[in-house]
């Protein structure tokens, strides 16, 4: 099994959380600071290293395999797998921003929220 934080729509109740829901949930948990946050056409959110910012999000126990075939699929081109690191300093799989749309400034820097749902009850 693979650990992956979810910090979006793959959150429960979130639009793509179907793909993982019958997986272990582990917890709510936040990153390490070091990170920046974005709200990606006020859709979904976009997390990168290079900040300062602790992001939210929950973690589940996930298959390779079904992370593959089914959470990849539903993922936006604007996102890829990466490696984040939580507080407790774990290592994790997490979908990031591209750097590239990081660069192109067409997103909105939601950092200081901290959560994708303390961004979107704001």
């Amino acid at each position: 099994m693979t650990e992956l934080f979810v910090n979006g729509e793959g959150m429960r109740g979130g639009g793509v959380h179907h793909n993982i829901a019958g997986h272990p949930f582990l917890g709510p948990v936040r990153t390490a600071p070091g990170y920046r946050f974005f709200s990606v056409r006020d859709e979904f959110p976009g997390i990168a290293p290079g900040g300062t910012a602790a992001i939210v999000g929950e973690l589940y126990d996930v298959p390779l395999v079904v992370l593959a075939e089914r959470f990849l699929p539903d993922e936006p081109p604007e996102l890829e797998l990466g490696v984040i690191r939580l507080e407790d300093g774990r290592a994790v799989l997490s979908m990031v921003l591209r750097p590239e749309e990081v660069a192109s400034g067409r997103h909105a820097d939601i950092s200081a929220a901290g959560g994708w749902r303390a961004y979107r009850s704001a």
